[in-house]
């Protein structure tokens, strides 16, 4: 299964936040799932992290590419399927996700309840699990 990881996911699994879920953090890691992390994601959490706004990593890209994951990179045509879609949420770095999913036929992992509005596959995280 191909997965991407929404930004919030990318924090939890670089911190020690407990707030991830065993069946979906087997999923995630599972060596048999193509699981990737979207340079949307960096610039989010990365954008925030200099603003003061969240307590993240400072070598994110680091501790990503230590553990392997797959890193997407954003392509025009995902910024223009981005700008299509309905303005279902508000969040442009979620839309910028939720057409990456789309293209890269991948299950969007969140615990973002208002995702599962877009016509993508939606692994839903919830609490500490």
């Amino acid at each position: 299964m191909r997965l991407l990881l929404d930004s919030h996911i990318v924090l939890w699994l670089t911190t020690d936040v407990p707030r991830r879920s065993s069946g979906a953090l087997d999923a995630i890691v599972d060596e048999a799932n193509d699981t990737r992390v979207s340079a949307v994601s960096l610039w989010e959490l990365e954008s925030k992290r200099l603003k003061g706004q969240l307590d993240a990593p400072a070598d994110l890209l680091g501790r990503l590419e230590d553990a392997g994951f797959r890193l997407l990179s954003l392509t025009p045509d995902n910024a223009l399927d981005a700008a299509r879609l309905p303005r279902h949420h508000g969040d442009p770095f979620d839309r910028l996700l939720v057409a990456q999913a789309q293209g890269e036929t991948a299950t969007l992992v969140t615990a973002d309840e208002a995702l599962a509005v877009y016509d993508v596959p939606v692994m839903r995280i919830g609490g500490s699990g």
